[in-house]
């Protein structure tokens, strides 16, 4: 059964995170030819068992997952650019597990529950692989693990909590590796020590939702792009109102990712900030000659992380959580294309890989991360508007997990109580982020301090006192604070 609301009409703003058409476009998005195929927009006035805002990874997932469930219901996804033209189509491409949160989990819920979350999140990596195999999907799906690594003094053994509770739970899904092996497998001395979780795998993204997007209309789901949702009349049913038409529909599912902070009950539990990606010129000889080769993914230990991976054609693809934030709800140009982001982000990878100093950056792009404090997504219903589902906060991390919040989102939407339903990532206690103003000032007062402190560190000098307490008031990053 469908949930219903008995409150009044309401009506939310949904348009006023959109500060501009559609993202700048990221080498994913053009290798991929997203968006060169006709496109259905929302006309008239149209009906839905359940409306999906959001055509990426969380939306499609939770539109294949009811289908499963129910096939004979009617779900529509709502898209506001092209699938794959937000942050799905412009991340760096890594299908991850929570195993690096195991402590957070811990935090938030009972042994059982945070083992089945981490289990269920690996598990999550190779169904991609084996949907991208059923369905003739070339989302470059390879899976050689990930390396979580120090590069320098100050990063030694960041991993060592983790490594620690996930022993106490009888697991061991992390790999040590001997110094030499880093630096070996990473292709640079520059690594000084790491592990490595092999179930880990990388994904061309945007070929991956282009993927989705296909499996989805074969389906028979509606998915309406360039369809920007600018009001949503609570009701129920509930009306969302585009500038072409209306969709009504019984239950709404909210999975636009940043642009989430549109809503205010949702605004406080996230807060969008930047990452920022380059991407090389194919070096396949070059890779050769310094040893990268296994295809394995990479990071850093810093708090405003490096993530790095190669590609098929034998590219580096180099992202930095660079943490820029702008003031109010807009997802604009920080967001798009950066300057300031990227230059940060080309520094890390020439002081990481100083032997390619003269490969070409290729492509360069900014992005939104919806950040939620402990970097965990939150689930739940709108108070008072129950046939309003939402899944927010993935922090970067949601290629893998949003298979996991489709099923999610799929139960709450569908009124049905299950271990998906109920479990620990569902109407959570989440530390919110400060109001607008507050935040803004305040994260971008931690944000130059954390800058400051890795700049330090990575010199090898002491930061200051000042900046290291600074750097602590921020939220989670790989390593646990819990």
């Amino acid at each position: 059964m469908i949930p219903t609301s008995n409150m009044r009409i309401r009506s939310i703003q949904l348009g006023s995170a959109v500060a501009m058409p559609s993202l700048a476009r990221s080498h994913w998005f053009n290798e991929a030819g997203l968006g060169r195929s006709p496109r259905t927009r929302l006309t008239g006035r149209q009906r839905a068992d359940v409306a999906i805002v959001g055509g990426g990874f969380v939306g499609l997932w939770t539109a294949l997952a009811i289908k499963e469930a129910a096939p004979t219901a009617a779900v529509a996804v709502l898209e506001q650019d092209v699938c794959g033209g937000g942050a799905s189509g412009r991340n760096g491409g890594f299908a991850m597990s929570w195993w690096p949160k195991i402590g957070t989990l811990l935090g938030i819920s009972d042994r059982s529950e945070a083992l089945r979350l981490a289990v269920e999140s690996e598990g999550a990596v190779s169904a991609l692989g084996k949907f991208c195999a059923e369905h003739g999907v070339d989302a470059h799906f390879t899976q050689r693990g990930w390396m979580w690594t120090a590069t320098n003094e100050a990063q030694q053994e960041a991993w060592a909590g983790t490594l620690a509770m996930c022993q106490r739970l009888g697991r061991t899904p992390f790999k040590s590796l001997t110094p030499r092996e880093v630096a070996q497998r990473s292709g640079s001395r520059f690594h000084l020590a790491g592990v490595i979780e092999p179930s880990n795998a990388t994904v061309q993204p945007a070929a991956l939702v282009a993927g989705l997007r296909r499996v989805a209309l074969s389906k028979g789901i509606q998915i309406f792009e360039r369809t920007r949702v600018d009001s949503l009349q609570v009701g129920p049913p509930a009306v969302l109102v585009t500038a072409e038409g209306e969709l009504s529909a019984s239950t709404v599912v909210i999975a636009n990712n940043a642009w989430a902070v549109a809503i205010p009950e949702l605004a406080r539990l996230i807060t969008p900030v930047s990452s920022a990606i380059v991407v090389t010129e194919p070096i396949p000889d070059r890779l050769k000659q310094i040893g990268w080769t296994g295809g394995e993914a990479i990071t850093d230990s810093q708090l405003m992380v490096g993530y790095y991976r190669t590609t098929r054609d034998g590219r580096i693809v180099y992202g930095k959580g660079t943490g820029a934030i702008e003031a109010g709800r807009r997802i604009g140009n920080t967001f798009s294309r950066d300057p300031k982001a990227l230059e940060l982000t080309e520094a890390d990878f020439r002081r990481a890989y100083p032997e390619l100093s003269n490969v070409a950056i290729a492509d360069k792009w900014s992005g939104p991360v919806d950040r939620t404090f402990d970097s965990l997504p939150v689930f739940g219903r709108l108070k008072a508007a129950d046939h309003i589902c939402y899944g927010v906060g993935w922090s970067g991390n949601g290629v893998a997990p949003s298979y996991i919040g489709g099923k999610i989102l799929s139960s709450l939407a569908l009124g049905v109580h299950d271990e998906w339903s109920s479990c620990a990532l569902v109407n959570r206690n989440c530390r919110t982020f400060p109001p607008d103003l507050i935040r803004f000032i305040g994260g971008n007062v931690v944000r130059n301090a954390v800058l400051r402190k890795e700049r330090s560190e990575a010199q090898g000098v002491k930061p200051a006192w000042l900046d290291v307490r600074l750097a602590s008031l921020a939220p989670s990053g790989l390593e646990d604070k819990s």
